[in-house]
């Protein structure tokens, strides 16, 4: 049996790039955020049937996986598997002021061994991700799925799906509204597609 898993990053949001909207109550898609989901609505349409479609909790990939939902007549299920780090005390502080916080610092070079403060590890978080993918596979899973969740959470599962390091993460980009496609099998996994997105 062969699951093949589309990991969506949400459309973008008014604070993309400039704050660490983390688990932040509030994160509604931008006018950029909803164009980005409206083509990927598009672009699944035209795919073989989606079995089904799992996002993180938060509003921003909620937004991002009802429009597709609503556009290919499937219901998108919320899974707390795929929600965002926990980035503890750094939600919500800008990038600027990240960048002068040796630890933050810290945390981008070995994010294999370092916690945020109060927060999450990305071992952690990655765990949680794959768990939830693995156990579908498990089950005998054997279709389409869409997973709508976030930068970090989507590099870490493809890192551990490829044997990536974890410190490896910041090697490829994974930006809003893009697709990246792996097959996943009792046999291991290939990556198909990575950071795709709009022409």
């Amino acid at each position: 049996m062969t699951a093949k898993v589309h990991l969506i990053r949400h459309g973008a949001h008014d604070d993309v790039g400039q704050v660490l909207s983390g688990r932040s109550a509030r994160s509604p898609l931008s006018a950029a955020g909803h164009a980005q989901a409206q083509w990927l609505a598009t672009h699944f349409a035209r795919e073989s049937p989606i079995a089904a479609i799992h996002c993180s909790p938060r509003e921003r990939t909620r937004a991002t996986a009802e429009i597709i939902g609503g556009r290919i007549g499937v219901r998108a299920q919320v899974v707390e598997a795929l929600d965002e780090v926990d980035f503890g005390a750094w939600t919500g502080r800008s990038f600027d002021e990240l960048e002068r916080d040796a630890e933050w610092r810290e945390w981008n070079r070995q994010r294999s061994a370092v916690r945020p403060p109060n927060g999450e590890k990305m071992a952690e978080a990655t765990e949680r991700a794959v768990g939830h993918l693995d156990a579908l596979v498990d089950r005998g899973w054997n279709g389409t799925l869409l997973c709508v969740s976030h930068c970090d959470i989507i590099r870490g599962v493809i890192a551990h799906y490829l044997g990536l390091g974890l410190d490896r993460l910041l090697a490829f980009d994974v930006d809003p509204g893009s697709v990246s496609t792996l097959l996943i099998g009792n046999w291991g996994a290939r990556l198909l597609k990575l950071n795709g997105g709009q022409e």
